[in-house]
């Protein structure tokens, strides 16, 4: 049966069930979300974010799909090529628009080439290659595809890259305490002092799945997450109807946490789940307290996933700070094509020497293991 790729700028005419049987358990993939992102204006072209999802069609079944944007800029992607766009501009040459894989504003790990089989993922990275080179574009860029995609993306010329994230893993804890038990006396020391504060202050957290959350604390999270942008003199990326849109289209993949000093809330975090593991998110906070940050965002997540059985916790983008709290460093990964052979030569060059320094900052991260000599930390993987 002969395949199919068109381009769309829109998921309206693409029915959810066939979008969703390839995306899988993967809740940032879902139709959903990512619909609701566009829908919302948050990712659109009139914030940079020009939707082109590449479609596999197979006797009118949707048999493969990635979610690709033509982009004006980098910010919202979490592997960053500023050098690379500046190098481009000394030289007198254009970076933008450039097409990007990824998952708006959401560092989570999962398939880009969202297909059964490696036959459709080569004919969808093939699709990509093509439809950067008829758009102009500088250059094409997968963003923490899955590991087992890299031979498929290299096969079509891509260039692998090698990154960092912090994740928790789940080693059948009965509970936080037997989790505190695996760590060092110094690191349990901390943990509980900042868990004391935080319980000092008078604050309790719930935690309350998507469909639960209403209309007033989607607002109190909406400033919240604002305010933490502008703390940090930067712009939201997301507003309240995306964050109202997904709590209610995705009732189980969506978790609020909340935490409250008497009846009043006082801050928030937003996670996501899939049936197996917890996607941190965003958060923020109308007043400020000692160890709140780290209570909202790593141990309440923890305590979660223990709880619901998860098999690990995402503490998304960067942060060795994160390892403190028991989050180990995982190797994530991305593709890059560049139409400029000289560039494409350079970069090439680059990222060799950058495998070879990622992977000793990875090995010397790992010698400063928050855990107990004779406790052997959990295995860390990123899928």
């Amino acid at each position: 049966m002969t395949a199919d790729v068109e381009v769309a700028d829109s998921l309206a005419s693409v029915p959810p069930s066939q979008w969703n049987a390839l995306a899988g358990d993967h809740p940032a993939l879902r139709h959903e979300f990512l619909h609701a992102l566009h829908e919302t204006g948050c990712a659109c072209p009139d914030t940079g974010w020009d939707p082109c999802y590449l479609l596999v069609r197979e006797g009118g079944a949707l048999a493969g799909a990635m979610p690709l944007y033509l982009k004006s800029h980098s910010y919202g992607e979490y592997v960053f090529d500023w050098a690379w766009a500046d190098a481009y501009r000394r030289h007198g040459l254009d970076y933008y628009p450039k097409l990007v894989a990824a998952v708006p504003f959401t560092p989570v790990p999962g398939p880009r080439l969202l297909a059964a089989d490696d036959g459709h993922r080569a004919l969808l990275a093939r699709g990509a290659l093509e439809l950067a080179r008829r758009e102009g574009a500088s250059s094409l860029h997968c963003l923490l595809p899955f590991p087992d995609e890299l031979p498929v993306l290299e096969s079509a010329g891509l260039m692998p890259r090698r990154g960092v994230q912090f994740h928790w893993r789940n080693a059948g804890y009965a509970d936080f305490e037997a989790f505190l038990a695996t760590l060092n006396h110094d690191r349990r020391k901390k943990i509980r002092q900042e868990r004391r504060r935080v319980r000092e202050a008078g604050i309790e957290f719930s935690w309350i799945a998507g469909g639960d959350v209403d209309a007033g604390l989607w607002s109190f999270f909406t400033r919240c997450y604002d305010d933490t942008y502008r703390r940090h003199l930067s712009t939201p990326y997301l507003n309240r109807e995306f964050f109202a849109r997904i709590g209610r289209n995705l009732p189980g993949n969506v978790v609020l946490f909340v935490a409250r000093r008497g009846r009043e809330p006082v801050a928030a975090a937003l996670c996501l789940r899939s049936a197996t593991r917890l996607y941190g998110r965003y958060w923020g906070a109308a007043e400020q307290h000692a160890g709140l940050h780290f209570e909202a965002c790593y141990y309440q997540a923890i305590e979660y996933a223990i709880a619901h059985g998860l098999e690990a916790f995402e503490g998304g983008a960067q942060g060795e700070h994160k390892m403190a709290r028991g989050l180990m460093p995982v190797e994530t990964a991305s593709a890059h094509w560049l139409a400029h052979p000289q560039f494409a030569a350079a970069v090439r060059d680059y990222l060799r020497r950058e495998r070879t320094g990622m992977a000793e900052y990875i090995d010397e991260l790992r010698e400063h293991a928050p855990f107990r000599h004779e406790t052997v930390a959990p295995p860390a993987r990123n899928s």
